[in-house]
């Protein structure tokens, strides 16, 4: 089940971080990092707090908005401190480009950041609010790509989602995480094990995000079908409960799935089909890659709107075929009832000439032709199936 139709952000830790953040954080937080500024990043060799697994509101308590900020070189991280003032000077030809990655930054956090890489103020402008819907967008000097994340949570049966803000241009890519699903404190990890890929530029860590994006839905569609399932037995349980209301949970979960995700298939398609710029052709086959595993996804998604359509479907049939029978039953026995209740009503008149006053045998008689008629009668129901 999911909490409200426009849940997604922001997550409720977050919330938490910024009820508890001081008056004078607003003013301070675009200056500021885990050390000192929001320019200055103290690393050594490894990312910091996305990579290492912090948690949302640990980062903003923290101070940390800058993950971390790198310069690649011939697809090699290069050593030592970087700026983010420094950043756009140090690309100086096409094996070189900086990434940054950013966590929820506010207005004022990101305004050193868009100056940099002179982003466009629409761009910044989604990415600040981030309540957007997957889509790619261009500009003259950046490409914008929204994505939307999700993970399942399996002890209330819900999905949470999150996003993901891409600007990518030439030299440098900058991303923006909102919600806490789908970290990606491994991404940069496993991108810089393949600097065969880091050589085709900032398009190399674009495929990463996205394909990290599209790999964190599988456990989400695993305990949807694992829902599914669940309510597919106890519709055809026999149990008499009705699962109605989880039925029309799982679809509107289902419906959000399939709401951030098929939106993201054209996004996909131009990506992997034609050309875009500041993505590198060499890439083109492995956004193909990525398309053909989302198409696979959305499929799914689908079918599981259709399984819960006729799943519902079967439950109603199965509601009205209990009520039927309960009706039969009652009529069957309100039938049974009408016999004695007859007898009882005629020998119960204050009559003087009535057949069989006087007789002996009249009194047992009668009780035994309401019990026999009644016997007579439970028979025929019960062969007929109405008992």
């Amino acid at each position: 089940m999911i909490s409200g139709p426009d849940r997604v952000l922001p997550p409720r830790s977050v919330q938490h971080a910024r009820r508890h953040r001081s008056p004078g954080d607003a003013g301070e937080s675009g200056r500021r990092l885990r050390h000192g500024t929001i320019s200055g990043i103290s690393r050594s060799g490894s990312a910091v707090g996305d990579e290492l697994g912090v948690s949302g509101s640990d980062r903003r308590e923290n101070g940390v908005v800058i993950v971390d900020c790198a310069h690649y070189q011939d697809g090699v991280r290069r050593p030592g401190e970087l700026h983010v003032g420094e950043c756009h000077p140090r690309v100086d030809d096409g094996q070189s480009f900086i990434w940054v990655g950013l966590f929820e930054p506010t207005e004022a956090e990101f305004t050193e950041v868009r100056a940099a890489f002179q982003l466009h103020p629409l761009a910044v402008e989604d990415a600040l609010k981030a309540h957007q819907m997957p889509k790619l967008e261009l500009y003259d000097e950046s490409v914008f790509l929204v994505l939307k994340t999700a993970r399942y949570l399996d002890d209330v049966e819900e999905v949470e989602f999150g996003e993901i803000q891409v600007f990518i241009g030439d030299g440098f890519l900058v991303h923006v995480r909102h919600g806490e699903a789908s970290p990606l404190r491994l991404v940069r990890k496993d991108a810089e094990h393949h600097p065969e890929l880091l050589q085709c530029g900032p398009s190399a860590v674009l495929h990463a995000i996205t394909d990290h994006v599209v790999d964190s839905y599988e456990p989400v569609i695993a305990g949807l079908e694992n829902d599914v399932h669940e309510v597919e037995m106890e519709v055809f349980s026999g149990e008499g409960h009705n699962p109605v209301e989880r039925i029309y949970f799982l679809k509107r979960e289902v419906r959000q799935v399939h709401a951030a995700l098929s939106p993201l298939v054209p996004v996909l398609h131009q990506l992997a089909h034609r050309r875009v710029e500041f993505v590198h052709e060499k890439m083109q086959e492995y956004f193909r890659d990525v398309y053909d595993h989302l198409v696979r996804t959305v499929e799914k998604v689908n079918q599981f709107s259709d399984m819960l359509s006729s799943v519902l479907a079967a439950n109603l049939t199965q509601v009205g075929v209990r009520q039927n029978q309960d009706m039969r039953k009652i009529a069957a026995w309100a039938a049974i009832l009408a016999v004695p209740t007859a007898l009882a009503g005629v020998y119960g008149m204050n009559f003087d000439h009535m057949p069989e006053l006087g007789w002996h045998l009249g009194y047992p008689a009668a009780l035994a032709t309401m019990v026999l008629v009644c016997i007579l009668m439970y028979r025929k129901f019960r062969s007929i199936g109405w008992l």
